[in-house]
């Protein structure tokens, strides 16, 4: 496992001030309610802008509607979007991953279907990954779709299932064969979140807001075009999409907000050293996962598929941004006030209530760990 070391270009950082400018104009503060880093809120208006600015499925081929840039070029976008908490809850998922899994694995029919409205900002998808007796362990997954006339039978439960009771599809890891080899049998299919016999239950957070949700599939018939790649290739296919989920920006932004909305509201006040040890410590440990993270992206643009590295920016990234709210309740000591009038409070009282959920979404810090560990074997 190796990071090498890398800045973005000019070319780069021509299109980062591009994103910025649009978001001083799009994102001004005062004018919206930011989120923390990919929770932002679900906005199909705010998304489709982004699609008319051509920020939606860059990476995806250009005869369906992408950009055909690079994972670089994507992440400058994202980078800038999380850190102002916008609303990006619509289109993250289908964007961030769902659309290179189609596109690499699907057939023509399902790029032609999917891919234009991936990039126009006009589906939303969930990932149908973990459950209940099986958690991160997706080895266990028990979810089971039998063959049908003209099609799947698909019965099953998943859990923490992000904006499901908000998007239109999920892509759905389940069981179509049993073999010896417990990552074998394993299928991706596309089920439509309001076909009959799916029940989508939101768990809500200790604020009341959601984001995770129990999809109960209870014969859910799956025609055999919405089968995504081979039969029995689910796991391997699974695993190829796990760089674009773990690697990013998204797993190590989500406090970033929350610290610099602090700032602005003490901004008159002197910093005394205990602040400016908590900035230094976090900006320090921030620049080298930043650049993980973005060597992540070069290592994807390249061809490769550094799953293994994505999940040690996951790992250390989701446990960076719990040790930065742990070390900001600490120095201001504040009750947590969702109703506060301060939104400094407001951010900290979100983070604070649904900051557990860091280290799970993606993959449990164990599941995490051990992937990081075998990929260290000699």
């Amino acid at each position: 496992m190796r990071f090498e070391a890398t800045e973005l270009t000019d070319a780069e950082l021509a299109l980062q001030a591009e994103v910025r400018a649009f978001c001083d104009v799009e994102l001004v503060p005062g004018t919206y309610e930011p989120g923390l880093g990919m929770a932002g809120s679900v906005d199909p208006g705010f998304s489709r802008k982004l699609a008319e600015r051509g920020w939606l499925g860059m990476a995806l081929p250009t005869e369906y509607g992408g950009g055909d840039r690079t994972a670089v070029d994507r992440f400058v976008v994202v980078e800038e979007l999380l850190r102002r908490g916008a609303p990006v809850g619509y289109h993250w998922i289908a964007d961030r991953q769902t659309g290179p899994v189609i596109s690499r694995f699907g057939t023509d029919e399902q790029k032609e279907r999917f891919l234009p409205a991936i990039c126009r900002g006009e589906v939303g998808f969930s990932i149908g990954m973990s459950e209940p007796d099986a958690g991160s362990d997706l080895a266990a997954v028990s979810a089971r779709a039998v063959r049908a006339d003209g099609g799947w039978v698909l019965n099953g439960t998943k859990i923490w299932t992000t904006n499901a009771h908000h998007n239109d599809w999920m892509v759905t890891l389940c069981r179509t064969s049993d073999t010896d080899d417990r990552h074998g049998g394993l299928s991706q299919l596309l089920v439509d979140l309001r076909a009959e016999g799916v029940e989508v239950n939101p768990i809500p957070f200790l604020d009341g807001s959601s984001e995770f949700n129990e999809v109960v599939l209870s014969d859910v018939f799956v025609p055999d075009e919405l089968l995504l790649g081979a039969e029995g290739e689910g796991w391997a296919q699974n695993t190829s999409e796990l760089a674009f989920e773990r690697g990013g920006p998204d797993r190590w932004l989500s406090t970033y907000i929350v610290v610099e909305q602090f700032l602005r509201e003490c901004e008159e006040e002197d910093l005394d050293g205990s602040v400016v040890e908590l900035l230094g410590s976090a900006t320090a440990r921030w620049f080298g996962l930043r650049n993980m993270s973005l060597a992540v992206a070069r290592m994807i643009d390249a061809g490769d598929a550094p799953a293994v590295e994505s999940a040690l920016v996951k790992e250390m990234g989701t446990r960076f941004e719990q040790d930065v709210l742990a070390a900001l309740e600490r120095l201001v000591g504040l009750e947590v006030a969702p109703g506060s009038e301060s939104l400094f409070e407001r951010l900290l009282a979100a983070a604070v209530l649904t900051g557990p959920a860091f280290t799970i979404r993606g993959g449990t810090i164990e599941i995490l760990r051990s992937v990081a560990a075998k990929g260290l074997r000699p």
